[in-house]
């Protein structure tokens, strides 16, 4: 935070998180109100995801080949055209199902593009022997936003409306737009712009062909698969509880908080106990809520597992983050990571659609313990391959 472009970019992107999660609760709570299908709702979040996992390895060869700050800023304005179209629908009360899916893929498109850049971007703003800090210090903005923004969120669509919420989502991209047009130090690659399909093929090629950076793909795979049900079916649990918007986002909210205690208690767990230990208990710490919130009828109990869930989320995706990070050159480092982005993205947007036509037949309860199984088999066999470890340990 000692570096002032860092904390520049860092605070105006808590502040465009903070919108986006304003808008996640908007959004969601939108769906119930158009579509009583379960498998409609849970899509949301499938829309949300899905264009990270068929996009970010184009977007990593991109921050890879161009000025990263072009790219991002590329990716900010793209999305505050969509979200401010997206808050006119609503105004006019033209949406339905399908239009509101279709925003909220193509504002996820914005996402896709904006991620590798940033994320590699770290290593240019901050020392290498900062970067799992910085990681840690991005993660906790998001969690800062994400505890915040849908307490916020759930409260103004119950009071204004959804439309003032995706509004003030548009107007939140303002800050991080401004800071990367009076950014003047970012540089793009060195020397001859490398063709951009030999470029992704390297990246894959780069990544795959290591044992434990495969292994981490899957297992990151697996985890989104499995945690997704906490994200796709919430604003069912909100229903059935009773609890209406606001409930659900104090459900968003009591996630964001256990991700900003998770992120904080991660860093500890992992320099004490090791990166294996600290994604094993994360993985119990999502799937054990899973099997809760199958199970109870108790708002203060479905208020306990969403916490636990957050922490527990946030602990093994930064962990998988940082792996990657570490353990790949810089010269790949934007593909590696957008490869990384694909898996855990594209595990939600599939797990999402998958426990929601679940929930369609066998009901929300049921959806949630075999999420909680599936989540749990796949952590076991995950646990029996390596995750790749820091380049200096591999030099040494």
């Amino acid at each position: 935070m000692q570096i002032p472009l860092f904390r520049a970019i860092w605070a105006t992107t808590v502040l465009s998180q903070l919108g986006s999660f304003i808008q996640i609760v908007a959004t969601s709570w939108t769906m119930t109100a158009l579509s009583a299908s379960a498998a409609m709702v849970a899509l949301v979040q499938t829309a949300a995801n899905l264009p990270v996992m068929l996009f970010a390895v184009a977007a990593g060869a991109l921050a890879d080949m161009f000025d990263r700050r072009l790219v991002m800023l590329v990716a900010q304005l793209l999305m505050l055209v969509l979200s401010i179209g997206l808050a006119l629908c609503a105004f006019l009360d033209l949406l339905t199902p399908a239009l509101l899916l279709g925003f909220t893929f193509l504002i996820g498109c914005g996402t896709a593009l904006h991620a590798p850049a940033w994320q590699a971007s770290v290593g240019e703003i901050v020392p290498r022997r900062q970067i799992p800090s910085a990681v840690a210090t991005n993660v906790f903005g998001n969690n800062i936003a994400r505890s915040i923004g849908p307490a916020i969120g759930g409260a103004i669509v119950s009071v204004a409306g959804a439309s003032f919420a995706f509004a003030l989502n548009a107007l939140s991209y303002g800050g991080v737009i401004a800071v990367l047009l009076r950014w003047k130090g970012s540089r793009g690659p060195s020397g001859p712009r490398p063709d951009f399909v030999r470029t992704l093929g390297a990246g894959f090629g780069y990544a795959f062909a290591q044992a434990p950076v495969r292994n981490l793909v899957l297992r990151t795979l697996a985890f989104g698969f499995g945690a997704a049900a906490i994200w796709a079916l919430m604003p069912l649990v909100a229903i059935r509880l009773e609890g209406g918007a606001q409930l659900l986002g104090l459900l968003f909210a009591c996630f964001g908080v256990g991700a900003m205690v998770g992120a904080m208690a991660s860093i500890a767990i992992r320099e004490r106990f090791g990166t294996d230990a600290l994604i094993g208990l994360a993985v119990i710490s999502v799937a054990a809520p899973l099997f809760l919130l199958g199970l109870t009828r108790s708002i203060p109990v479905a208020i306990f597992a969403h916490f636990i869930a957050g922490a527990g989320w946030v602990a093994a995706l930064s962990t998988f983050n940082i792996s990657v990070q570490l353990a790949v050159a810089s010269s790949h480092v934007g593909r590696v990571l957008a490869i990384y982005q694909t898996t855990a993205f594209g595990g939600v947007a599939l797990g999402s659609a998958a426990w929601g036509v679940l929930a369609n037949h066998v009901g929300m309860p049921l959806a949630f313990v075999a999420a909680g199984g599936f989540l749990t088999l796949s952590g076991l066999v995950g646990a029996l391959f390596a995750l790749p470890v820091p380049a200096a340990d591999q030099e040494g």
